[in-house]
């Protein structure tokens, strides 16, 4: 059974998540630390909780989402793993992390690309990935159907979901991408998405202004 802890980092309030099973193995995803205050408390909880991570995963690029990816890629010796077209925020990360005020190590490089219906695996774990572009390219959600949940980053909010005014954002296909890819989970499915508390898949379907489709489809 995976285990979710959640931190809300930086200005912009990122959810940063760590998820662990019965091994003590962790996936970490989008490390949001600005400043060592944060860092120390992101570390302290791995250390106490005697978790070993193992891999590193960004639902997107923003710079708010990526912040850390340096810092964490570092200290705990481990690979990023991301969709390739991430890599298209990546070039300017730095000047926006300058412009929003955030504190920033370096720009870490994708390792190793994530595709859609592939696996992230972990401890006795795994995690299935759902390309779901529209807020950014390259946005992708981590399902879990045995532990019935999804982590959404900023495709699906509770009755809201993500901007699509930014650079590849396209109203459109951020639809398309929560109808096809996450609205055909089970309603049961909790979504822990990337900013705000987490909801249901049933719940928004009946009642997000933005993509309801007024009826549970289970």
């Amino acid at each position: 059974m995976i285990t979710i802890k959640r931190f809300a980092f930086n200005p912009y309030q990122v959810n940063t998540y760590i998820l662990n099973d019965e091994t003590g193995d962790c996936v970490i995803i989008d490390p949001g630390m600005d400043g060592e205050q944060e860092k120390q408390k992101f570390d302290d909880y791995i250390s106490s909780n005697k978790l070993k991570p193992v891999k590193l995963l960004n639902t997107h690029a923003h710079i708010d989402h990526i912040i850390a990816n340096e810092y964490v890629s570092e200290k705990y010796g481990i690979k990023l793993f991301a969709h390739e077209h991430s890599g298209y925020f990546l070039d300017e990360a730095q000047v926006y992390a300058s412009t929003f005020g955030l504190n920033m190590d370096g720009v870490k490089e994708i390792d190793e690309f994530l595709s859609d219906d592939e696996f992230v695996e972990f401890g006795k774990s795994k995690l299935k990935i759902l390309d779901t572009p529209g807020h950014a390219d390259g946005s992708i959600c981590f399902y879990s159907e045995e532990d019935k949940f999804v982590i959404t980053g900023d495709v699906l909010f509770r009755e809201s979901i993500g901007r699509t005014d930014l650079k590849t954002g396209n109203y459109d296909l951020l639809q398309k991408s929560i109808w096809e890819k996450l609205f055909t989970l089970p309603g049961e499915t909790t979504a822990y998405p990337g900013h705000g508390p987490e909801t249901q898949i049933g719940f928004e379907k009946l009642h997000n202004p933005f993509v309801a489709i007024g009826k549970d489809l289970d």
